[in-house]
């Protein structure tokens, strides 16, 4: 009679810690973004609603906190991990952030991790792994408590970055509001005061809603029948710099996911919607659909599309670093490097080139990031406005943006910064410029 075999235990790939490592080592080790990672992991569509909630703020709250974390760590190793040793390191990343930041009971933080290890290849250190989070039970609030969390939770280049450019002051401000959530912000088509009672929102001063609670914005009323769409507070204030659009032909560059799109059509605009990723442009026909508004969308670069005729407005969108959303994308943190910087400016540059030439005489071009890095910004338009003497900066006034003067330039441009408004709950890091084309 044959031996029976040992049956083990299934690993627990399909758990929501297991999906959060799996993210986790994607992002980190491979670059990808944390929607992308998140959607791509075998088994997320199996968890509950419940437990993907947890893998994502599990996620969320690693990559917000990891200069601490990977600080804490560090302090109770007695050397360094290897670097083939990388997913222990993750492990211990997701272990400590459920013990300092999520209130996660500690054996169960220690035994998900023990267990994420055991069903690795690194086995043979669920000692050293089990031990360490122990440690970190114990002792690890008191540490946290006394670390400089904005410091830590920066990297080097934007930390120096962000001193240079605004000074330490508003840089830890900067910081500090990365590491939180942010609050989810809705534009709304009409019916304004009827939709912010009825949604429960509040009413910010541009004319955005703000929601009071957190949740999934597809069971909010008005969703089915495309009456709002999301978007942050300072990602719906470059649109408005176009004033009166009501029959005009407005080109968008880089219209993609369709938020300015929207705002545009909404408002009367005939929109030319471009865009070079088949996969956004999908997303941009998605949304434009459940609004049930309309632009001519084109899937083409717009270093090399021409329109058939000039416009009389341009909205260039312009790709960029994106520091200016990092706490809704706190990998890019983690993944941007100054070389980054370079490659999108080069970019920028070649897209406002090309974008110039798409403008009737006496139109408007509006240039905008969401980068705060000041090579993506006023310098790239400062350049522009010195190699291009057709085109002359229009200052906007803070009664086009609802009366916000504390993101005004001196130069007459638009700055936010994600600790603006920090009683309101903040909002993305942007920067546009207003320039009219005079012959």
């Amino acid at each position: 009679m044959p031996l029976a075999r040992k049956i083990q235990p299934p690993a627990p790939r399909s758990s929501s810690r297991a999906i959060a490592l799996a993210a986790l080592e994607a992002i980190l080790n491979k670059g990808q973004n944390l929607a992308e990672a998140l959607q791509k992991r075998p088994g997320i569509d199996k968890l509950e609603a419940r437990d993907r909630a947890f893998a994502r703020l599990l996620l969320l709250t690693t990559l917000r906190r990891l200069g601490q974390i990977d600080n804490i760590i560090d302090g109770n190793l007695e050397k360094p991990l290897p670097a083939k040793r990388a997913t222990v390191r993750h492990i211990l990343r997701l272990g400590a952030a459920q013990l300092l930041f999520l209130d996660t009971p500690a054996h169960a933080a220690v035994d998900g991790a023990v267990a994420l290890t055991n069903s690795s290849r690194h086995a043979p250190l669920k000692g050293l792994v089990n031990a360490l989070l122990r440690r970190i039970a114990r002792e690890g609030r008191a540490r946290c408590n006394a670390q400089d969390a904005a410091r830590l939770n920066t990297s080097d280049w934007l930390w120096q970055s962000w001193i240079n450019c605004y000074g330490e002051k508003i840089c830890r401000a900067i910081a500090k509001v990365q590491m939180s959530e942010p609050p989810t912000d809705l534009s709304v088509k009409k019916e304004l005061e009827s939709w912010a009672v009825r949604l429960n929102a509040k009413r910010l001063p541009s004319g955005t809603l703000r929601l009071k609670r957190a949740g999934a914005v597809e069971m909010l009323a008005g969703y089915d029948t495309g009456a709002w769409w999301v978007q942050d507070w300072a990602a719906s204030l470059p649109a408005k710099l176009f004033g009166d659009v009501i029959g005009r032909n407005i080109i968008e560059i880089g219209a993609a996911p369709g938020g300015k799109t929207a705002q545009l059509a909404a408002a009367g605009a005939t929109v030319q919607a471009i865009d070079r990723s088949p996969m956004r442009i999908k997303r941009l026909q998605q949304n434009l659909a459940r609004l049930s508004l309309t632009a001519e969308i084109v899937e083409a670069d717009g270093e090399n599309w021409r329109p058939a005729e000039l416009a009389e407005g341009l909205l260039l969108d312009a790709p960029c670093s994106a520091t200016g959303t990092i706490r809704r994308h706190p990998e890019i943190m983690w993944r941007r490097t100054p070389e980054d910087i370079v490659a999108s400016t080069k970019r920028q540059t070649r897209l406002l080139s090309a974008a110039s030439d798409m403008i009737k005489p006496d139109g408007l071009l509006v240039y905008t990031v969401c980068s705060l890095q000041p090579e993506e910004g006023p310098a790239q338009v400062e350049k522009f406005l010195s190699s291009d003497g057709r085109f002359e900066r229009v200052a906007i006034t803070s009664e086009e943006i609802g009366g916000l003067a504390d993101a005004l330039t001196p130069s007459g441009d638009l700055r936010t910064l994600p600790c603006h408004w920090a009683p309101l709950g903040g909002m993305d890091g942007f920067f546009a410029a207003r320039l009219r084309r005079t012959f």
